[in-house]
């Protein structure tokens, strides 16, 4: 694995909806907006918190989380699934690794409901549901795909992923299905790293189903740890 390389500070955002800083008694190390469609990676510190902020409304934010220290250790779907008894993310949840241990908690939500079994769109799932035209298209595992490249890491470490914002309600006799979200302009989930982590995140592209509202925005990423 390569070193992370180093981010610069980027201004808060000045859209309308952004979030304000976390607390005035936090130390801020990353302020950054995505913009629709594109990745984000950045290692977030043990102890230190992950503020994801969906800064209009009904935008879905896919994520990876990763061992910093040794990425074959990453997060898995199965895992926390199985771990908390339930398929939804929300507070105090706890994000589990391939190898069983915690890679971070859920502390706070004011979404509410986050998906783990609905996947990331590609090139391959985009033909396969809304036809050939959309092939070229700009995708979420390019996106992970992009933000790995950055780390030293490649496909074979792609995994199911985190869908932050999305709403994907499964009925009794197991159907699912992406509708529209119930996220509103500046939600917010945020995340205690529980160790060193990895996070790659790509703010989805999709236009061909509800998730983003059938039109991509952009998002806030926010990493503080909190001073006593």
């Amino acid at each position: 694995m390569t070193d992370a390389p180093t981010r610069p500070m980027v201004p808060s955002s000045t859209l309308p909806g952004a979030a304000a800083p976390p607390t005035t008694d936090a130390s801020v190390l990353v302020d950054e907006t995505v913009r629709p469609g594109e990745p984000w990676t950045g290692v977030v510190p043990a102890g230190a918190l992950l503020r994801i902020v969906d800064l209009e409304g009904n935008q879905a934010v896919d994520t990876l989380l990763y061992d910093a220290h040794d990425p074959t250790d990453r997060y898995s779907s199965a895992t926390t699934v199985r771990d908390q008894g339930g398929i939804f993310l929300t507070t105090g949840s706890v994000l589990r690794s391939s190898e069983g241990g915690t890679l971070a908690t859920i502390v706070d939500d004011t979404c509410g409901r986050h998906d783990t079994v609905g996947g990331a769109c590609s090139a391959e799932s985009n033909t396969c549901r809304f036809g050939h035209h959309t092939r070229h298209m700009h995708n979420c595992r390019d996106n992970f795909l992009l933000g790995l490249s950055r780390h030293g890491l490649g496909k074979r470490d792609l995994v199911p992923n985190i869908n932050f914002f999305m709403n994907v309600p499964v009925t009794p006799d197991g159907h699912l299905d992406i509708v529209d979200g119930i996220s509103r302009p500046g939600a917010y989930v945020e995340l205690r790293a529980e160790r060193d982590i990895l996070v790659v995140i790509s703010n989805c592209p999709q236009l061909n189903n509800p998730c983003n509202g059938w039109n991509p925005t952009p998002v806030q990423v926010l990493v503080h740890t909190a001073t006593t």
